[in-house]
């Protein structure tokens, strides 16, 4: 299937009322017409007011009758409660659920409904240590308060949009009520996250100092942000957000085509070919200026070779070296719940045979890796690479494929070789290292399950030049920008987004990889999908691999975000998420979040979306094709200039 824009959201209505009988019929109906009809939703969708304003102003016109706050002085926390029906398909809407409810807080350690019981005052609070906050508006919604509510504000319009079993929005009567309830929630989120009473000094505890900004956005400093900015690539901002504009250019499919099968991965070069990794091999594709495209090659690697003892199964991890002439596959087994490995695999690419089977080694105990990087960014272009980064839960290192004395090791005759532990560090603490990325010129930031972010120079591993505190959600995947600026992080939720930069004591613009930042440090920003994407896109699809557009050298920009959500890339523009004026982050609350994105759906769940190198960029086109690897499909779309 094509590109799409993200969904609009559609202005609430109490015109229409929600009837019981037709929630399951509705619920039934959604999933089966959001695959057909989302193609031609953006022009079949119906016209629908333009502002809150013209709704009321209508229903006067009609002289309807509704309940307000007024007429119920008693009711504590009053609100309208709508629910969304017809996903993206052409009769989706918001439609009244509750013409007045109200919503509470309350500690529980139960989430499932208990009856139909509006009054939250008869149910005790639960205090204890397995409780948390909960959401509760009348008998309807009952939810745990967590990120995955992707609670979005509307300030402008006394208005909160979250998923909990269905897409609701919660009307408020004025102002306060709604401020109020904003802040409720973000101290519930806080405790719920850390375990901490939501005041100043749990959040020092939990941010530090240089970071309150991170917990008060509207104390930080964002001057970082807009300095950061570069003004040549900078795309002028359209006046209204609509799905047409919402993206500086269009996507077009340029290639489809069938893969061998079994697609576990996608290794992209920036030469010739790129790499499709899967259960039959590893399938040679060829790089085009608008995509990829098979060249009827496959090559079939046999594990069985050798008495590694390694365990053979399709590698997860494909990394390219050697200018692009060798690969090195690893295959993490879960342990514990936890992939590791005990050693990897080199291709070589020209004559398609396995030479050797690596072990990690160090003091002479095998040890095991989680993860393997290159070098920097463009290390893989370097035709005398023999190094490479590793990564475990409390290790970060740098092996190499050479022996202590400098010699390349005789891999053709040598039983599985041992690498060299050349530079690393193994920390005694907890640190739960997930997943990490290199820059240029080498630095290295590392993401942990705790939430944090560490950058270490390309000098050291011992000790963090700066670490993040993180926001409490696990980083699963983590980016960093050639020029070491810009980080980005992925969570289950949402994307984290970090400016690194920061100015010394001598007014020196340095990053956060050279240096420590001090007390001037940015607040971050988040990438999300709006609460009816991420109801669409499945309860147990979450965010994987966010990357920045590809580039490897100095002067050159990222133009482009990406991420996978089940059958969804989301890809959005870099510099419109940078520009802190964009329409999108008006009338927000806390953390500036940018719903500004597309949408590539697929038939099946992606395995990876990337952009392919920064030299296929055509001269109609701002970026690089984007790459869509399903398990049996891979796509390639062109982003278009919009003349």
């Amino acid at each position: 299937m094509g590109a799409n824009h993200s969904h609009e959201d559609l202005e609430l209505s109490d015109s229409d009322e929600y009837e019981e009988e037709t929630e399951k019929e509705d619920e039934q109906e959604e999933e089966e017409d959001y695959h057909d009809a989302k193609d031609k939703s953006s022009e079949r969708r119906p016209k629908t007011p333009s502002s809150v304003d013209e709704v009321e102003a209508r229903l006067k016109a009609l002289k309807l009758k509704y309940p307000s706050s007024t007429q119920n002085p008693n009711l504590k926390n009053p609100v309208k409660l709508y629910l969304h029906i017809g996903g993206n398909t052409p009769v989706a809407k918001w439609v009244l659920s509750n013409k007045l409810t109200s919503y509470s807080f309350i500690k529980s350690s139960q989430i499932e409904q208990q009856g139909d019981d509006e009054d939250e005052e008869e149910e005790e609070e639960q205090e204890g240590e397995d409780s948390w906050w909960v959401l509760k508006v009348g008998s309807k919604i009952r939810v745990r308060v967590t990120p995955e509510i992707q609670l979005k504000t509307f300030c402008d319009q006394r208005r909160v949009d979250f998923v909990a079993n269905g897409v609701w929005a919660m009307k408020f009567f004025t102002n306060e009520d709604y401020k109020g309830f904003v802040a409720k929630f973000q101290d519930c989120l806080f405790e719920n996250t850390y375990g901490y009473e939501s005041n100043e000094e749990n959040k020092v505890k939990v941010y530090g100092k240089d970071f309150i900004g991170w917990a008060n956005p509207q104390a930080a400093d964002d001057s970082m942000w807009e300095d950061a900015e570069d003004t040549l690539f900078k795309s002028p901002e359209p006046k209204t957000p609509t799905p047409a504009s919402r993206g500086a250019q269009d996507l077009r499919e340029e290639f489809e085509e069938a893969a061998n099968g079994g697609i576990q991965s996608l290794a992209l070069g920036a030469l010739d070919n790129s790499f499709l990794v899967g259960e039959s091999g590893i399938q040679v594709v060829k790089n085009f200026a608008h995509g990829i495209q098979g060249k009827g090659v496959c090559v079939n690697f046999d594990y069985k070779k050798g008495g590694s003892g390694l365990v053979h199964s399709t590698p997860k991890k494909a990394l390219l070296m050697r200018a692009e002439t060798n690969m090195l596959l690893m295959s993490p087994m879960m342990d514990s719940g936890k992939p590791h490995t005990t050693g990897l695999h080199q291709l070589d690419i020209e004559t398609g045979k396995v030479v050797t089977e690596w072990r990690f080694g160090k003091d002479g105990t095998d040890i095991t890796m989680r993860d393997i990087a290159n070098d920097s960014k463009g290390a893989q272009l370097d035709p005398t690479g023999s190094t490479f980064l590793g990564l475990d839960d409390n290790r970060l290192c740098r092996w190499d494929m050479r022996d202590r004395k400098g010699i390349v090791q005789d891999i053709a005759n040598a039983s599985t070789p041992v690498l060299n532990w050349t530079q690393g560090h193994q920390f005694s603490r907890g640190t739960n290292f997930q997943c990490f990325a290199s820059t240029g010129d080498g630095s290295i930031v590392v993401g942990s399950l705790d939430g944090k972010i560490r950058l270490y120079s390309s000098s050291s591993m011992r000790q963090a030049k700066t670490a993040f505190p993180g926001l409490g959600s696990p980083i699963t995947h983590v980016d960093v920008t050639f020029d070491g600026k810009w980080i980005l992080g992925t969570t289950d939720t949402y994307l984290i987004l970090i400016c690194t930069l920061f100015t010394d004591k001598d007014g020196r613009a340095k990053t956060g990889f050279a240096g420590r930042m001090g007390n001037r440090i940015s607040a971050p920003r988040l990438l999300k999908l709006n609460p009816l994407d991420s109801h669409l896109a499945g309860v147990n699809n979450k965010f994987r691999n966010a990357q920045f557009s590809w580039v490897t050298e100095n002067g050159k920009q990222e133009r482009h975000l990406v991420a996978t959500v089940g059958k969804f890339s989301v890809i959005w523009n870099f510099q419109q998420v940078k520009n802190g004026s964009h329409e999108c982050y008006r009338n927000q609350e806390g953390l500036k979040s940018c719903y500004c994105y597309k949408i590539v759906l697929k038939d099946d769940s992606i395995v990876d979306s990337r952009f392919m190198h920064e030299k296929f960029a055509v001269t109609d086109s701002p970026e690089a094709p984007l790459v869509i690897a399903t398990p049996l499909k891979v796509s390639s779309f062109s982003i278009s200039s919009r003349r």
